[in-house]
Order: C-alpha cells, then structure tokens, then sequence
C-alpha cells in the first residue's frame, strides 16, 4: 500500500529497529513501547487486518509471532509475555497493517493494559445466545 507506514519501514523509506526477519515477516521495536523490547510483527505482504488476511497466511504469522515471543524471554530475561493484535479504529489499531504485539513483561514494570469491564443482567446468557444460535 502506498500510504501504509509499514509497507514504507519493508521498503526501507523509513528507519525502523530491526530485531527479526523471514521471507515472510519483519519484526522491528515499537516507537512507543510498553516496555523494554516491544516488538512489532508484521507480514510482508500487506493485509489490512485480521478479517484481510487468509487462514493460511495468519497461521504462518502466529507461528513466527511465537518464535519472536521465544525470543524476546530468553534474550531480555522477561517474566512473561503480552501478545495482542488490533483490528479497526475503535479496537485501537493505528496503522492499517495487521501487525501483532509482542510485548516482554518484567517484574515491576507498571504496565496496565486495557481496563476491564463487567457483564451485567442477562448479559452471559444473550452473548451467548447470540454466538451460538
């Protein structure tokens, strides 16, 4: 995509981090990380989101989103790992891109992610009714 930031980082018109590549994917650290080693995976091929991209290819992805999880635990001696992935403006996706994120927890790092909320009434039984039906 020509407007796409991440399709302009795979062709190198702007500078990212480097931390990871394939002939299919390009791992780079977030500008705006949560913590230390915030990553970004991203495809090589452009897809706008989730509901883009084929089966196949999101298989290929997830696999090498764990590979980069891997990664990031044993080489930045991370607790744990948060991995999230954003589809549409009100889900909080910025780039038109499907890009995972993979991001290292440590011990006190203070990081919140998003609030939670709560079912209320009959709020179990109609979701459920709905995506069952």
């Amino acid at each position: 995509m020509e407007n796409c930031i991440f399709c302009k980082i795979l062709k190198g018109q702007i500078l990212a981090h480097k931390v990871y590549e394939t002939d299919n994917v390009f791992v780079f650290l977030d500008i705006n990380p949560y913590t230390r080693g915030h990553s970004l995976v991203i495809p090589k091929k452009h897809y706008q989101d989730v509901f883009d991209i084929s089966s196949d290819e999101l298989q290929k992805l997830i696999v090498e989103v764990q590979k980069v999880a891997k990664l990031l635990k044993e080489k930045l001696n991370a607790e744990a790992i948060n991995i999230f992935q954003r589809n549409g403006i009100m889900a909080g996706q910025q780039i038109d891109h499907i890009h995972f994120h993979v991001v290292p927890r440590y011990k006190e790092d203070m990081v919140k992610m998003l609030p939670r909320g709560v079912y209320k009434g009959n709020d179990f039984e109609e979701v459920v009714q709905l995506l069952t039906s």
